[in-house]
């Protein structure tokens, strides 16, 4: 369930262009509009206004927002008016192409995303950046997180709720002869389980691995695994089980102790605001006592906690 907010009457995106407009002319921009029009519309509504803001100024509303706002309210805005594709794909870019490559980002988008969504994302990747995205893949990656990144992206998955017990059953065997049972790791298994399965069936897998062994297939990815290919396999188990619980977890990190993470804020509030925020919000308020919102407004200031509290909303 999204967070967004959209207005229940709306100015037309032609309405909406000549306000951003007016917001830019002048000494300063007026963030205040620009934050009421953009963090309160849609991902078609926020299309229609960049066509109209194209037509009417010939210049590209993505370019204008980039020379009047600035810090992480700029990067946050940036990657909030890109459709939800192409911003997946460009956070993809970003992670592995950057100045400094962040394969928790480049592995996080991936392995939280579903198999219809990262097939859009290729072709998204492919038609924006002029390269296939398992190219950038084998060039930024290696090892076990690169086999198991490439087989996340390459195997289509059942995406339904339907589970088969005794099937489950199987693999929480077979990932225990895999792992805990021998000395060593047969990574290979690991790979194969965790990108051949749907999140329905690995979550089945997960409760049949501790009903067997009373233990938790995550405890056994974490004492089996370790780096990136262990951050893989994390992230599709727990999205698998819960995508809310795992994305509360992954923002509470962001904001923890001295400093905050502010590119994993930003990419986890921009993503989900249209998504699941409302579930987020409430796996942070039932595990960490506290409100998503009241931690941002704490670890955020001026247009860009504004901003972010605009996406995240209100707590109920």
């Amino acid at each position: 369930m999204a967070s967004l907010s959209v207005p229940p009457v709306l100015t037309s995106p032609r309405h909406d262009a000549i306000a951003l407009h007016r917001a830019f002319k002048g000494f300063g921009c007026d963030s205040t509009t620009v934050i009421n029009i953009l963090a309160h519309r849609d991902a078609v509504q926020r299309g229609l206004i960049m066509q109209e803001y194209r037509a009417i100024y010939h210049q590209d509303l993505y370019h204008r927002l980039s020379t009047e706002l600035s810090g992480n309210h700029k990067k946050a805005m940036l990657l909030w008016v890109l459709d939800p594709v192409g911003r997946d794909a460009t956070i993809l870019n970003q992670s592995l192409n950057g100045d400094i490559t962040d394969l928790r980002a480049a592995t996080e988008v991936i392995c939280s995303r579903t198999p219809s969504q990262l097939q859009i994302m290729k072709q998204a990747y492919r038609a924006r950046f002029g390269c296939y995205l398992e190219q950038d893949v084998t060039e930024r990656t290696y090892g076990d997180h690169q086999k198991l990144l490439l087989a996340y992206l390459g195997i289509p998955r059942y995406e339904g709720p339907e589970v088969d017990p005794s099937a489950a059953a199987r693999d929480a065997r077979e990932l225990y002869r895999a792992g805990e049972k021998r000395l060593g790791t047969d990574e290979r298994a690991f790979i194969r389980v965790f990108t051949e399965r749907s999140w329905a069936h690995l979550a089945a897998v997960a409760d049949a691995y501790h009903h067997l062994y009373a233990r938790s297939l995550d405890k056994a990815v974490k004492s089996e695994t370790s780096g990136t290919f262990e951050l893989g396999l994390l992230t599709i188990l727990r999205c698998a089980e819960s995508p809310a619980r795992y994305f509360a977890k992954a923002l509470h990190k962001a904001m923890k102790g001295l400093g905050t993470s502010d590119t994993t804020l930003i990419r986890v509030v921009v993503t989900r605001a249209e998504v699941d925020m409302q579930y987020i919000k409430a796996e942070y308020h039932k595990k960490y006592k506290r409100s998503l919102a009241d931690a941002i407004h704490s670890e955020t200031s001026g247009n860009y906690r504004t901003f972010l509290l605009s996406l995240v909303g209100r707590d109920r």
